[in-house]
């Protein structure tokens, strides 16, 4: 798809979509000093331009639930064929063609271990000419979830970001549970995380204040997050690559926050394997990347060896849309 290039109201209201998914676009209008109808077509053109989306997302980590980063090494003839039918998976995203095309990464958030069982030791396992399977739980995020990519370029002014940010939330001090009408909420809000209340209560066949309590507390908590989904190359960052870090134990820690403070991380974890460190990272082009990883993640103490797979096609960020 070809995009125009993005001015600085279509950045900003980017920035903006990511600190508060749900913000009222007369609320953005009136910060940003522009109307309410060019703040509603510019986010029109963003979702044909750069496949823009706000989805509803959830942290499992508050929900007491596992997050998981999957390798399947296969075929070539099977890698689309098998990342497409991941990604129409509910309990996955970031699903990526990397290695040349013979190897399918994807990020799986299974409601139960029965779940994870199912899809890890029956289905994959049997599923012909997968090569190997790798599995790495999530064991710390250093980035990532509400903490988005766009927060990083700070596009908006200080004042514009702090009018713009949603109080904070208060985590749960021990995992949620989720109520049939917490799940049913949830459920239309990871389709559109910018649906109305009206469509809200005629989804789910709750009242509007039930709906406004549950919305709340859900936010409230952390539960509940909005993250924007958009295509990377308009924003000058044509070159998507994983990083696999083997850290030192003592300086996991460290190197963990120095990556979260890299403006090229969009995410950063530590996970179990013999790479215990991973990172999924933004660059213009490869020399870039050449730069980032021999002055940045070269001079950084602790970090032992380093696997780098480049992105050739993504097949799914957070939802799926085959005919982009």
């Amino acid at each position: 798809m070809e995009s125009q290039p993005l001015d600085t109201v279509d950045l900003k209201l980017l920035h903006a979509l990511q600190l508060d998914g749900r913000v009222p676009f007369s609320r953005v209008a009136e910060v940003l000093g522009v109307s309410d109808p060019t703040i509603a077509r510019r986010f029109r053109r963003l979702r044909t331009t750069v496949g823009l989306r706000v989805v509803g997302m959830t942290d499992e980590s508050l929900l007491g639930q596992q997050s998981w980063i999957v390798r399947l090494r296969c075929t070539p003839d099977v890698a689309e064929q098998l990342a497409g039918a991941l990604a129409r998976r509910p309990d996955t995203k970031y699903i990526e063609l990397i290695s040349g095309g013979t190897e399918v990464l994807c990020a799986m958030m299974p409601r139960s271990q029965q779940d994870r069982d199912e899809l890890l030791f029956d289905r994959l396992q049997r599923t012909p000419r997968i090569i190997s399977v790798d599995a790495y739980c999530l064991l710390h995020t250093f980035y990532g979830g509400p903490l988005g990519w766009l927060n990083k370029n700070r596009v908006l002014e200080p004042e514009e970001e702090a009018a713009l940010r949603p109080p904070p939330v208060e985590p749960a001090t021990a995992p949620v549970t989720l109520g049939e009408a917490d799940e049913a909420l949830l459920q239309v809000l990871r389709r559109d995380g910018r649906a109305t209340s009206s469509e809200l209560q005629h989804s789910t066949g709750q009242s509007e204040s039930a709906v406004k309590r549950r919305l709340e507390r859900l936010r409230s908590t952390g539960v509940l997050y909005f993250d924007v989904q958009h295509d990377t190359a308009p924003l000058g960052q044509a070159i998507g690559a994983m990083l696999w870090l083997t850290v030192a134990p003592t300086a996991l820690d460290d190197v963990g926050h120095a990556l979260a403070a890299h403006p090229e991380v969009r995410f950063a974890a530590a996970i179990t394997g013999n790479a215990n460190l991973v990172a999924s990272v933004a660059s213009p082009g490869t020399s870039e990347l050449y730069t980032y990883l021999s002055r940045k993640i070269g001079t950084l103490d602790g970090v032992r060896a380093v696997e780098t797979t480049l992105t050739l096609r993504q097949v799914k960020q957070l939802t799926y849309e085959p005919s982009r």
